[in-house]
């Protein structure tokens, strides 16, 4: 009983003990600091919001949209905030999923960091930017996570804008894509660390790169009152978010549309084909009236968030890689559609522009034959034969004189080389400056390239001359890339008569893109001025306001007489009526529209000829130049120039579509928009 008694004794001590620190902690709980416990209670605290602008449209030159905002329902997840739990947010995830219907494992993916060794789905922008998880969510689920946000900490749903491509694949390089701000270029691009709303996403490729800032806007301000939950309770401060400008193109749509589809008939004509462009430039401005690359792809793959199956696609050789664009980074050999520069420069040299000039079948220079195309022999000819016919012989004569004159393999003082810098003098070999990103400057060789390019290699080919090339598991290529490092190892710094003869004729190393051919032709058949193409027309306000109209830059004159450039544009005007481009255009209507132009057959080593034809419109007073390449498409006049030839059908009306009915010009009366459209509350009035 006394052990008893003492062990009861000892509970109510610590029962009492306990009561006596229960009512003392209370007492200090609502005595002492039950005001300070109170306010924490009802604490509000401020936070500041930014609101991101709603982006600019991208408009062709009647207002048209090529690119376009459509609102959208979106749920984004705070990183940040999820980390912070004890649990790194698992349970809000798994809560989200079985409200979104999406795997909790695919949320996860999603909001994680994209790094090397994390494939896609990740998050390639800013870590403290909101996440988008899913968008085109319903009501009534956007409701669940915000009139529960006790369960969803974290987790945001509202309407955003997302970008939309009316005409699915046409103009894809050309317009470019949207893709999430990363830290790098928080850093890098000037002016958006300032300008930066959290949730903007920056331009990554064509026009919505270039003219990124002006299309963003600025973002607006919210400073709100939250509760401990999270829940807004008072707005203290707003400002509103002042929208991007609105980009009007010189793009046509309706031109955009038929050079589109004239490609893809190209490129299936040819399966062997791995790429085309074509460009139409407006002869007197200087702008793009449309411009294509084959292959293509749909934009809409980047809109929420691109996919690693697509992701992996787009940077394949399976997809032939269709973010780059052949028509601005794209570089071939032009063939016989550089010989405006060829016969440019040998006007220039004192060759006389009315003189008598021999085609024979072949020619021979230091020890080599070259041929002409298909054996051809017309004996005493014009400068105007020369082009409408392309005789080849008649311009490997005027390189090899040309180099000869310079001092051939030991050239005098310093050489003229007039057709290297009439190439130049023409804009190839430099970027065009156009409106675009990724832009290739192409190659104009030469005897300075050679003595650089020889400098750099010198090493490593004296080395492969040693070794040979025993990776290579074509016995023959190996043999011949073994000869050819000798040949540069020994004498890699001279400039050959040989390739000055191929460069008088638009072969060997000269790389040119199909845009700066587009501009040399509208330098030649326009006013003489080498300009700087663009395709942005004029920024303007969504209420119409015009803030800048985007100028087309001059960047030289070609050094010809304007009758010498007549003289070739006369020329080139019968290449499509008994020239080399006679048996595509029969049948055309002339009576509608006069058309010019040149074929180029470019041979390729190892691979089928590049087809190209370099066209203008009307003949007598050009007002646009279409310019085709389809890469081993064959002869210049069977893919290049027939694709030309429905571009011209598409623009003016000629002759009858697949239906039988006449084709309804894309610009009656032959003239692209001399006005900007006029624009009200963000679109067009048509």
């Amino acid at each position: 009983m006394t052990r008893l008694r003492g062990r009861l004794l000892v509970l109510q001590v610590l029962v009492i003990a306990m009561i006596v620190v229960l009512v003392v902690r209370l007492w200090q709980v609502q005595v002492m600091q039950g005001e300070r416990f109170g306010t924490v209670a009802t604490e509000t605290r401020t936070r500041e919001v930014r609101v991101p602008a709603l982006r600019g449209s991208i408009l062709d030159s009647s207002g048209h949209p090529l690119v376009r905002n459509r609102t959208s329902l979106v749920v984004s997840v705070d990183r940040g905030r999820l980390e912070r739990m004890h649990d790194g947010g698992a349970a809000v995830l798994r809560r989200l999923s079985t409200v979104l219907g999406v795997p909790y494992d695919e949320l996860k993916q999603q909001i994680r960091a994209c790094g090397p060794g994390i494939s896609r789905p990740c998050w390639p922008g800013s870590p403290y930017t909101p996440i988008p998880v899913a968008e085109h969510v319903k009501t009534r689920q956007a409701l669940q996570i915000l009139e529960r946000q006790e369960d969803f900490p974290g987790v945001t749903a509202e309407i955003q804008s997302r970008r939309d491509y009316p005409h699915g694949k046409e103009a894809a390089a050309l317009l470019g894509y949207l893709q999430p701000v990363t830290e790098q270029e928080l850093e890098r691009r000037e002016g958006l660390k300032a300008s930066f709303s959290g949730v903007d996403l920056v331009g990554q490729g064509g026009l919505e790169a270039i003219y990124d800032a002006a299309m963003r806007g600025k973002p607006g301000l919210r400073r709100v009152q939250v509760d401990r939950m999270g829940k807004v309770i008072k707005i203290d401060q707003q400002a509103n978010p002042v929208p991007g400008d609105i980009l009007v193109t010189s793009i046509d749509q309706r031109v955009q549309s038929i050079v589109e589809k004239s490609l893809d008939q190209a490129m299936k004509e040819t399966p062997k084909s791995n790429g085309a462009a074509a460009v139409v430039l407006d002869v007197k401005t200087g702008r793009v009236v449309a411009m294509a690359s084959r292959p293509t792809y749909d934009p809409s793959i980047w809109v929420g968030g691109i996919k690693e199956k697509d992701y992996r696609w787009l940077l394949s050789d399976k997809s032939g890689k269709p973010l780059v664009s052949r028509a601005i980074n794209g570089t071939y050999a032009p063939g016989s559609t550089f010989k405006i520069s060829s016969v440019s420069a040998m006007i220039a040299n004192g060759s006389p522009l009315n003189g008598s000039y021999e085609c024979p079948s072949s020619f021979t220079a230091a020890g080599q034959t070259y041929a002409n195309a298909g054996g051809m022999s017309l004996g005493s000819i014009s400068l105007h034969t020369a082009l409408e016919k392309s005789c080849d012989t008649v311009f490997y004569k005027a390189g090899f004189e040309q180099w000869k004159a310079d001092g051939g393999l030991k050239p005098k003082g310093t050489p003229k080389e007039p057709m290297t810098h009439m190439a130049k003098a023409y804009g190839f070999g430099r970027r065009t400056g156009i409106d675009l990103p990724g832009e290739s400057p192409g190659l104009v060789p030469g005897r300075q390239w050679k003595k650089d390019l020889w400098a750099s290699m010198k090493d490593t080919m004296c080395r492969r001359a040693k070794t040979g090339y025993p990776e290579m598991k074509d016995q023959a290529k190996a043999a011949y890339a073994k000869r050819l490092a000798h040949e540069n190892c020994v004498e890699g710094n001279i400039w050959h008569a040989y390739e000055a003869i191929n460069f008088s004729i638009g072969q060997g190393a000269l790389l040119v893109t199909p845009l700066q051919l587009a501009r040399a032709y509208a330098a030649l058949v326009g006013d003489g001025n080498v300009r700087s193409p663009r395709i942005g027309w004029a920024l303007v306000r969504p209420d119409g306001t015009l803030v800048k109209e985007i100028p087309v830059p001059v960047e030289g004159h070609l050094p010809i007489s304007d009758h010498a450039r007549d003289y070739i544009r006369k020329a080139l005007a019968q290449v499509p009526v008994t020239g080399t481009a006679a048996a595509v255009f029969r049948g055309f209507d002339f009576n509608v529209v006069k058309v010019g132009g040149k074929t180029g057959t470019a041979e390729v080593y190892g691979k089928d000829d590049t087809s190209w034809f370099a066209s203008f419109a009307p003949a007598d007073n050009p007002r646009f130049v279409a310019v085709v390449m389809v890469a081993q498409g064959g002869w210049g006049a069977s893919t290049a120039a027939p694709a030309v030839r429905r571009i011209w059908e598409g623009i003016y009306g000629v002759g009858k579509g697949d239906d039988g009915k006449p084709i309804k010009p894309a610009l009656p009366g032959g003239n692209p928009p001399a006005r900007l459209p006029v624009i009200r509350d963000g679109v067009a009035v048509q």
